[in-house]
């Protein structure tokens, strides 16, 4: 069976045993059982709750804030849900790792984006998002003189999943409209003042503290790849090349591209240095490069008729033409010393296939390149700007920076001749350079791919970790404004599904990416590890309270959105010229809550029902 099927398995088995517990009496008062949800009930902490009740007006002008906030985000939360549950009805996606079922729940080590080196800090986090969202909703019961009946927390089986606060029936009823609106909404309100303390925390002087060690960091090797049959792994970080000490990732792609030596001297951080055979490993293939092999797929464009024969990655190009290769340069070199563009690429296993080496471009719907005559959106091979060369996208990116906008220049691009048989024609485009809006620099009016016809190659075979950009997110740096910042940092544990150009997530300061990391300034007093966990905290701590404040918000009951959703629906329609006011204020909520049910549902199990 599948995680999904034990889970399910689980689930009814506690359920099974919890209900016959409840039946023959066997479970104390405090204890109760609805299914697989238990609920323990206390009723300590009332008195420290009246205490702290004290400032009213204070609480209130906060919860007001908190009530507007609920209001716009359950809107949004409405829209998202709905326009979601209908695309995957429309079109249903494939299951990744983000919609499986299991990946929903904040456990660590079920939930493959929350791993068990950082469970600590995960538990601390959701720990203070129960207490601080159940605790607000007990403080304004006291600020709104609602009596509280008990307190306590919720479970899934024996998975704590909420905290909760019981208020008497009674006094509840008795209080406005407006004051259960604000004793609903307080719970969102505190979790997101928890998320603004820790964000602040995190961005300001503790990731300040924090930078980026020197050197090219390792996040993994391909396997059998030179770098990692010459030891190099995740974790580790190449500090020198050759002698020469290597700053970051670029300046190690730029070294190995200007260095033609087929065996390079590397040092890692911790000071062991070995011996590199390169090999040109295919690192990526473009699904429209006419290089693709078969299982990659041609896509259109310049890869339809590609040859049956095709790299893949994982293949190792050995020769241009016959001309052996085993670096970046020589890769260059042989491909601009070919008398012809289409050039044949031999691999280690003996493969060969033909097709144009050059800059593999999309044509855009409008711009210079498809009012010259290239037809939008093909996927074409730009193999020379007015007879210069292009070997790939860095040559494509070059010529164009050279030159200015308005200037006419004649662009050569192959594309398939149609004829079912892998050849290639080519035609000359006389191209007036656009504008570009950001830059003001020549615009041609594409979308490029990298590499050598959509082919990448690394002679050492490494994937390099994102060390610092991941550390400018922390630090408020990248992310374009406040509310674009949030929403990375919310994605980053799965970041790598939603933009598959990272390669990794972010799950803290942990594991072997803590050894792309060095803390400096004051802060140092307490080592490395300190401030890594102070950076984890507060992270998670941030994270869960603001997943938990914005799913709270769903209109839906139980939840806090569902009440806010009552009671605002009873202020309008208390206004409404009609008599059955409490039946149509039930209807209104429950259509809205079945909705609401309906997409989770349909987000949760359609991708795996449906595709």
């Amino acid at each position: 069976m599948n995680t999904l099927q034990w889970i399910l398995l689980g689930i009814l088995a506690y359920t099974a045993a919890a209900m016959w517990l409840r039946n023959r009496g066997y479970l104390p008062d405090a204890v109760r059982v609805s299914g697989p949800l238990t609920t323990i009930h206390t009723k300590r902490g009332r008195a420290l709750l009246d205490r702290l009740a004290g400032p009213k007006r204070l609480w209130r002008a906060v919860a007001n804030v908190g009530v507007g906030a609920a209001l716009v985000i359950m809107a949004g939360m409405f829209v998202l849900l709905v326009a979601n549950a209908v695309s995957i009805v429309a079109n249903p996606p494939a299951p990744t790792g983000i919609n499986t079922p299991q990946n929903v729940l904040i456990i660590p080590g079920v939930n493959e984006f929350l791993p068990l080196t950082v469970a600590a800090e995960i538990v601390v986090g959701l720990l203070v998002a129960l207490v601080v969202h159940e605790g607000a909703h007990g403080l304004l019961c006291r600020v709104e003189g609602i009596e509280i009946d008990s307190m306590g927390v919720a479970l899934l089986t024996l998975i704590p999943i909420g905290a909760f606060v019981e208020p008497d029936e009674e006094s509840t009823k008795e209080v406005d409209r407006g004051g259960r609106t604000r004793m609903f909404a307080a719970g969102v309100t505190a979790n997101f003042v928890v998320v603004a303390l820790a964000f602040a925390l995190l961005f300001g002087p503790v990731a300040g503290a924090i930078s980026v060690a020197p050197g090219a960091a390792v996040g993994g090797t391909y396997p059998g790849s030179p770098a990692a049959d010459a030891g190099i792994g995740a974790g580790d970080r190449i500090v020198a090349l050759e002698g020469e000490p290597v700053a970051n990732a670029s300046d190690l792609s730029e070294r190995l591209e200007t260095t033609d030596a087929e065996t390079v001297a590397v040092e890692l951080s911790d000071g062991t240095t070995t011996e590199v055979e390169r090999e040109l490993l295919v690192t990526s293939v473009a699904e429209t490069s006419p290089f693709a092999a078969p299982s990659n797929g041609s896509g259109g464009g310049a890869g339809d008729g590609a040859s049956a024969a095709g790299v893949s990655v994982n293949d190792t190009v050995v020769a241009v033409d016959g001309t052996a290769v085993r670096t970046e340069g020589g890769l260059r070199e042989a491909i601009a010393a070919a008398d012809d563009p289409v050039v044949t690429l031999e691999t280690a296993d003996g493969e060969t296939v033909t097709a144009p080496a050059g800059a593999l471009v999309a044509v855009a719907e409008e711009g210079p390149f498809q009012a010259a005559g290239a037809p939008a959106g093909d996927h074409l091979v730009v193999t020379s700007v007015d007879g210069e060369r292009v070997v790939d996208n860095d040559d494509l990116t070059a010529a164009l920076d050279a030159r200015e906008p308005g200037e006419e220049v004649t662009v050569q691009a192959y594309r398939t001749a149609g004829d079912g048989e892998g050849g290639y024609e080519w035609t000359n485009y006389a191209v007036e350079l656009g504008t570009h809006e950001e830059d003001g620099g020549a615009f041609l009016g594409i979308f490029a791919t990298p590499g050598v016809s959509g082919v990448s190659v690394d002679s050492l075979g490494m994937t390099g970790y994102p060390a610092d950009y991941y550390l400018s997110l922390l630090s408020g740096e990248a992310g374009g404004g406040l509310l674009g910042t949030l929403l990375l940092v919310t994605v980053l544990p799965f970041l790598a599904v939603v933009d598959p150009s990272i390669q990794y997530n972010f799950a803290g300061f942990v594991g072997s990416n803590s050894a792309f990391y060095e803390v400096t300034g004051p802060l140092s007093a307490l080592g490395d590890g300190g401030v890594f966990l102070a950076a984890n905290l507060l992270f998670w701590t941030g994270w869960i309270n603001l997943q938990l404040a914005i799913f709270n918000c769903v209109p839906a009951f139980p939840l806090d959105g569902g009440r806010i959703l009552r009671t605002a629906t009873e202020a309008v329609v208390s206004r409404l010229p009609v008599e059955a006011r409490p039946a149509l204020t039930r209807s209104i909520t429950v259509s809205v809550g079945l909705t609401m049910l309906v997409a989770l549902l349909v987000m949760l199990f359609g991708p795996q029902v449906l595709s």
